[in-house]
């Protein structure tokens, strides 16, 4: 099933905004609506939209600001603009600076929904596109990663190094596929290292390659890895870890496009296309005597930074989602059914600062799926802790001793409640019984949290009497 295609509504005019809002989400889309362009790009912050229809004129910033901003933002976006007052010039305008139709109003309902159903199966047409090609591992919902995501694109059909920064766990791998498979060599071998794992010796070994009798256990010439690439991609991750003397090696190698394999007389040519990454400062390192000026120069040719995953919240939710689907297959089974990740978890991972990245997400969503029960993911099933109630902010900025004190009790109960309920599958009664608790009581609980004991019935028929809470 593909995500539904996104539109943001913008317009200073209530009962018109909502009006599109609802029409369009009559169409299947799914739509999100702002009063001003300052609040579209508020939103497209916290979310992006694969298509925007805005009106020109609004108080402050203008439907055409909102156009040029956007598009700059996220080329890819499609923008179509709305307004009450066209004139040819003002059409040509919009069209010159990336609006993909320019509609006056009054305008037809129905002509308005077939533009975007349109328009909906291009954005469609163009992720199929782009899973094709093999890009589709890496999400980029958020704008952050829409920007980086667009420099990929722009960077992967050429043979240029591109050197990837971020901190560990970011996702710098998949970023070097993305540009692999983006690229004129997708069918040829991607090769990825390490290199902080290994000593000098056997990561010139394995790089380089080596003859018969080379070091000791070396029974067999054996070929190097930038050898083995055949026009495809090396990809060295952690290549701040490498020692001096091994950097002068690498330089000569991306100079000349020859190795000489241990204990070999002559160089061997080679050919592909370099991709590194780091988690350091390397500008940093090479003041301090550490890096070498000369290669920092070769890999960085174009530099594509990869933010930590607490900088685009946008990718959140779609990365957990993906990471559902593949742990239910992986734990579960082929044939499982995906567990269901209820509002309240995704409240929780979208509250959850993040520290281990996109890595941790993936381990958080693993342990989920391993803990729950039932079909849905709770909350207390991710094993976030009191920040995932959407107390980050109380790690800055402490409330007071009253205001902590109920944040803290709300959290107890609801962990406490959800978990009964979850063993007794949604049965008021039982659930009762175990914590201790009268039926009212327990349901009085319900009410106050909002909590609904259907969401825990796993489809089975309703306690007869027990009114939803």
């Amino acid at each position: 099933m593909t995500a539904p295609v996104r539109v943001l509504v913008v317009d200073d005019e209530p009962d018109l905004r909502q009006g599109l809002a609802m029409l369009l989400g009559q169409a299947g889309f799914a739509v999100r609506a702002a009063e001003s362009g300052g609040a579209a790009l508020a939103a497209l912050d916290r979310e992006s939209a694969d298509l925007v229809l805005t009106d020109l004129q609004m108080p402050g910033m203008s439907g055409a600001d909102l156009l040029v901003e956007v598009k700059r933002r996220a080329p890819s976006t499609v923008v179509v603009v709305l307004t009450g007052f066209g004139t040819i010039q003002t059409a040509v305008w919009c069209m010159q600076h990336g609006a993909s139709h320019f509609l006056t109003k009054p305008f037809d309902n129905a002509d308005l929904v077939a533009l975007f159903q349109r328009l909906g199966r291009q954005v469609e047409a163009a992720r199929q596109s782009l899973r094709a090609e093999g890009a589709e591992p890496l999400v980029a919902e958020d704008p952050r990663m829409q920007r980086v995501m667009d420099l990929v694109r722009r960077v992967a059909p050429t043979p240029v190094p591109v050197l990837i920064e971020g901190p560990t766990g970011a996702g710098k791998e998949v970023v070097a596929r993305a540009i692999h498979d983006l690229s004129a060599a997708a069918a040829r071998p991607f090769v990825a290292v390490n290199t902080g794992a290994l000593p000098d010796t056997l990561l010139e070994s394995e790089l380089f390659g080596h003859v018969r009798g080379a070091f000791t256990g070396a029974d067999s010439d054996r070929r190097g890895l930038f050898a083995e690439a055949q026009g495809g991609t090396v990809f060295l991750d952690e290549i701040a870890s490498m020692s001096l003397p091994f950097q002068g090696k690498l330089l000569r190698v991306l100079q000349e496009k020859v190795v000489r394999p241990l204990g070999a007389a002559r160089d061997v040519p080679v050919d592909f296309r370099l991709v590194s990454a780091t988690n350091r400062d390397l500008a940093g390192m090479i003041r301090r005597g550490q890096f070498r000026e000369d290669l920092w120069f070769r890999l960085r040719v174009v530099t594509i930074p990869v933010p930590p995953l607490r900088q685009r919240p946008g990718d959140v939710l779609p990365l957990a989602h993906r990471f559902l689907a593949k742990a239910a297959r992986i734990c579960l089974g082929p044939d499982a059914p995906v567990p269901e990740l209820s509002k309240d978890a995704g409240d929780a991972l979208l509250a959850h600062p993040w520290p281990g990245n996109v890595r941790e997400l993936e381990n958080t969503i693993q342990r989920a799926v391993v803990v729950c029960r039932g079909t849905r993911i709770l909350p207390h099933h991710l094993g976030l802790g009191a920040v995932a109630w959407g107390e980050a902010d109380d790690l800055e900025e402490p409330a007071d001793y009253e205001e902590s004190k109920r944040r803290a009790v709300e959290r107890f109960q609801r962990e406490f409640v959800q978990r009964a309920l979850e063993t007794a599958k949604g049965n008021v009664s039982q659930a009762a019984v175990t914590c201790g608790l009268t039926r009212a009581a327990f349901q009085r609980i319900l009410r106050q949290l909002g909590i609904d004991r259907a969401d825990f019935a796993g489809g089975e028929a309703a306690e007869p009497g027990a009114p939803d809470a």
